[in-house]
């Protein structure tokens, strides 16, 4: 393999030369509070001895979407790292501002994951997307990015990204979950400018904000390996007892089971569960129960987005569908992908 970006050993952050076979974590500054305190986005950099593919690994682009955190946390510890060609550039808070103050947007009230590629003189999160551009992507060959539902919201692991384009394809596969969506890019968004730049890049959606999902967290530090074993990053596994592969599907489109009504919310179907048109996903009723409303899906599928919160109001998105030939099929692996991440919890 070949791979651009890799003419030299040494790899420059925010200023900082790191050479080959050297780790070492950076404090990127970032824009001070109006208190005067300063604020930093930490950067780990993992420099192999040999040449290979530089991918970044980010989280808490939304700060309150922390499940990332802790899958970059286990990666950094990962002994398996020792054996690393090319370079790992590991962010696991991006937005610093938002994990502060458990929010997923920054100080601005401005979403980070739709301003893209930034500015150098615009908004404080223009500014920080500017920032991200030049001293993490810019540097790299390939991506994973890493988000949960938002708030109240929970998503099945999978995998979101354009599965079209030959590279980033197989990498959704090599990443190991039973679901794959080929989802329309979205302007301003991490993924959009991957894609401008021919950057292979994936979206690993998995958990709920404000919350760890110890499933969600396994499946995610296996998958970021699984991938750079692809990517020749990392030698093949030698494992004894190799955890048996999930052949994903991939789901070609999506839709949202919006509430009819305002109301208390009772969930019927679960997350990752195999529906039909028509079939009853909840019941919305009136606090006094004197009025029910059913919650049919708009098209068959499996639910990979659930809305958690009881208290609904009309309009809200509820459950998200995915859509696939053969539902049946994906709901088998999505059982048997769960069972495999709960032994020994």
């Amino acid at each position: 393999m070949s791979y651009k970006k890799t003419e030299t050993s040494t790899i420059e952050i925010n200023g900082t030369a790191i050479p080959a076979g050297q780790k070492l974590t950076i404090d990127v500054p970032v824009a001070r509070l109006y208190t005067h305190t300063p604020m930093t986005m930490p950067v780990h950099v993992v420099n192999g001895m040999k040449p290979g593919p530089r991918m970044f690994v980010s989280a808490a682009i939304h700060g309150d979407e922390i499940n990332g955190v802790e899958i970059i946390r286990r990666l950094l510890k990962s002994p398996v790292l020792k054996k690393l060609r090319g370079c790992l550039i590991a962010v696991p808070i991006v937005n610093v501002y938002g994990l502060v103050q458990h929010s997923r947007y920054l100080p601005d009230r401005r979403d980070l994951n739709r301003s893209f590629p930034g500015s150098e003189k615009g908004s404080l999160t223009a500014r920080l997307a500017n920032l991200f551009m030049t001293e993490i992507v810019a540097n790299c060959t390939h991506g994973i990015d890493l988000h949960t539902g938002a708030i109240h919201r929970d998503n099945l692991p999978h995998i979101r990204g354009n599965l079209d384009h030959a590279e980033t394809g197989k990498m959704a596969h090599a990443f190991g979950v039973p679901v794959l969506l080929n989802a329309d890019l979205r302007d301003g968004s991490l993924r959009q400018i991957a894609a401008d730049q021919e950057i292979p890049f994936l979206v690993y959606e998995a958990g709920e904000a404000l919350r760890f999902n110890e499933v969600c967290i396994r499946a995610g530090l296996r998958g970021i390996i699984s991938v750079m074993r692809h990517l020749e990053m990392l030698p093949p596994s030698r494992s004894k007892h190799p955890r048996k592969r999930i052949e994903p599907v991939v789901a070609r489109s999506s839709s949202w089971v919006r509430a009819p009504v305002s109301g208390i919310f009772r969930v019927t179907a679960v997350l990752g569960a195999r529906v039909h048109k028509n079939d009853i996903l909840g019941i919305i009723a009136d606090p006094f129960g004197e009025r029910e409303t059913e919650v049919t899906a708009s098209a068959g599928g499996i639910i990979i987005g659930r809305l958690n919160l009881p208290l609904v109001n009309e309009g809200d998105a509820l459950f998200h569908i995915a859509r696939f030939e053969k539902a049946d099929t994906v709901a088998a692996r999505v059982e048997e992908f769960h069972s495999s991440y709960q032994e020994h919890l």
